[in-house]
């Protein structure tokens, strides 16, 4: 959709091999036996960058299918509502 603010899916899935890339150097770096701190500095920022991920896709489904639900006005926003909070609920845990 033209002028449509959410993130495309190239652009997810290029994050995401990110990620990848950087949970398969903790694993040489462990491999390798590198210092537990500088580890530990790489799985913060492995987490940090899902977090950022997992936000950008809650952000997108409360604008998106948050909204249609509201706006269509049917029995599926409290569904709706119940599984964002849900969601939000499990961010907020991990």
């Amino acid at each position: 959709m033209p002028g449509d603010q959410r993130p495309d899916r190239r652009a997810l899935l290029t994050r995401l091999h990110r990620i990848e890339g950087q949970v398969r150097g903790i694993g040489r770096m462990i491999d390798d036996d590198v210092y537990c701190i500088d580890v530990l500095t790489q799985v913060s920022a492995a987490s940090s960058a899902l977090r950022s991920v997992a936000l950008v896709l809650l952000e997108q489904h409360l604008q998106h299918c948050l909204a249609e639900a509201a706006q269509s006005g049917n029995e599926t926003l409290d569904a709706k509502v119940t599984e964002a909070s849900e969601a939000i609920a499990r961010l907020v845990r991990s």
